[in-house]
């Protein structure tokens, strides 16, 4: 046993691969308590063994890859749960939220992050944190077809929903108010694809609530709340049953970042003012008041790197309109609206310096352009390079792969842009190597950057260096 210990505590990753996480969990206990016989608590354990393990699901309401990493609000939530413990994180994505609770009663994770709400049912297997939100349910349905105004008049119109899930669990209850109530309960299918099923209309109306109907809004514009139920949804984390002190040291850290919880929803599930178009008129008279100051670092930058300026300033109008100042909720700042974590990475020191953040985007450009096949030609290589200057290669790489899955060009800008929203349709993003990702906004992003470009280049008609 001593040299098990010392393996351990020499080399703790090779040592709960070879123990297994049961023996390396014991072993720990046997640290903390010498020859007590008492079973340390799970946040015991997390304690020596170094480690909170969450489980999770790839959703945009719980944990995704972003353009610079991992993001989404359960990500967020549980990474700043552990720094408050001491502890890295380790997360484990899973392909349903009763995959996420097994992980959990089992003893394989220490806790559940998957925006999960509190059901009778799943409290039998768990325990349950305080509520961090609460939400309301609405019944959504296309807004060219006839609105049901009540449950029980939905007639023959067919209603879906996720089976096992909260809203199933609400729908029975709800059976004996409502007679005659006919629902259809579909195995292995996400709120999020069920209402993209009700968009294509294969079904007439599903449940969803607030948090996950706004993440359809930008690319399903024909879904319609009908009607709020008076059922509100409780979100929380799920924890192993039986074990006190982590549940209160949850409940303890979720009621310190209550104040918090309005901003990260606002970052998560708010739309992105970014992407309102700004008319002509506008972009003129910034061009003449704006741009002027700066126009001098659009240049050398470009200059530099080989860019066209106009391609950098567009970029930089799309993301701050210019503004050297600039903060989004999320934390991006300056002309070019950086992280800090992409700011590190190309070594820019002050975000909100003009002439620092212009040449961190395009450095941050040229990286994707470089990365974008030599094979493709101009102007689907600025396209593409600027889809990933805004959603990340990888999920760009996924784009093509499903563009050309469908017999479409890969390397055609006109036809990646029709796959790129699909990428937040679960039952395409469910078989792509890096998930789920807001297709959408990239799409978006570009047809952005390319009108503001157009009428740049109308404005300053001067030829700039060519791109590639």
């Amino acid at each position: 046993m001593a040299g098990l210990i010392g393996m351990l505590r020499s080399h703790p990753r090779a040592a709960r691969h070879e123990l297994g996480w049961k023996a390396a969990f014991a072993l720990a206990a046997v640290g903390l308590l010498g020859t007590c016989s008492a079973r340390p608590s799970v946040l015991q354990q997390v304690l020596a063994v170094g480690e909170l393990r969450v489980a999770t699901r790839n959703s945009p309401a719980a944990y995704y890859l972003g353009a610079h990493g991992p993001a989404g609000p359960e990500y967020e939530l549980a990474s700043r749960f552990a720094a408050a413990l001491g502890v890295p994180v380790r997360f484990t994505t899973l392909p349903s939220r009763a995959a996420v609770l097994d992980e959990v009663a089992s003893g394989r994770a220490h806790l559940a992050a998957a925006g999960l709400a509190i059901t009778p049912a799943w409290m039998r297997k768990v325990v349950f944190s305080n509520p961090y939100q609460s939400v309301r349910l609405h019944l959504i349905h296309r807004r060219d077809k006839p609105r049901p105004e009540r449950l029980n008049a939905l007639g023959t119109r067919s209603l879906a929903v996720e089976a096992g899930s909260e809203h199933a669990e609400v729908l029975r209850a709800l059976r004996a108010q409502v007679p005659g109530l006919r629902y259809t309960e579909i195995e292995n299918a996400e709120t999020l694809d069920l209402l993209d099923k009700v968009w294509s209309g294969e079904f007439d109306t599903t449940i969803a609530d607030r948090n996950e109907f706004s993440l359809t809004r930008n690319y399903h514009p024909e879904l319609r709340i009908a009607f709020n139920l008076e059922t509100v949804a409780e979100l929380a984390w799920a924890l192993p049953r039986g074990d006190p002190p982590l549940l209160a040291r949850v409940n303890a850290f979720l009621a310190s970042v209550e104040p918090d919880m309005p901003a990260l929803v606002t970052r998560y599930y708010a739309p992105d003012d970014r992407f309102d178009y700004a008319g002509a008129r506008t972009l003129v008279r910034d061009i003449e008041d704006r741009l002027p100051p700066i126009r001098r670092q659009f240049e050398d930058t470009a200059r530099e790197f080989h860019e066209d300026w106009r391609v950098l300033a567009a970029i930089g109008y799309q993301e701050s309109r210019w503004d050297a100042g600039a903060v989004s909720p999320t934390g991006v700042r300056g002309i070019m609206m950086l992280t800090a974590d992409t700011a590190a990475d190309l070594e820019v020191a002050d975000r909100n310096d003009p002439a620092q953040s212009i040449r961190g985007g395009a450095l941050y450009l040229r990286q994707m352009r470089d990365s974008v096949p030599a094979r493709v030609p101009e102007p689907d290589r600025t396209w593409l390079a600027l889809a990933a200057y805004n959603i990340g290669y990888g999920h760009l790489e996924d784009a093509r792969v499903l563009t050309q899955s469908h017999g479409k060009d890969p390397d055609s800008w006109q036809d990646v842009r029709e796959f790129l929203p699909l990428l937040a349709q679960e039952r395409f993003y469910a078989q792509l190597k890096r998930g789920y990702a807001r297709g959408w906004e990239a799409a978006r992003f570009v047809d952005n950057v390319r009108s503001y470009l157009d009428v740049i280049e109308w404005v300053s008609p001067d030829i700039g260096p060519p791109a590639g």
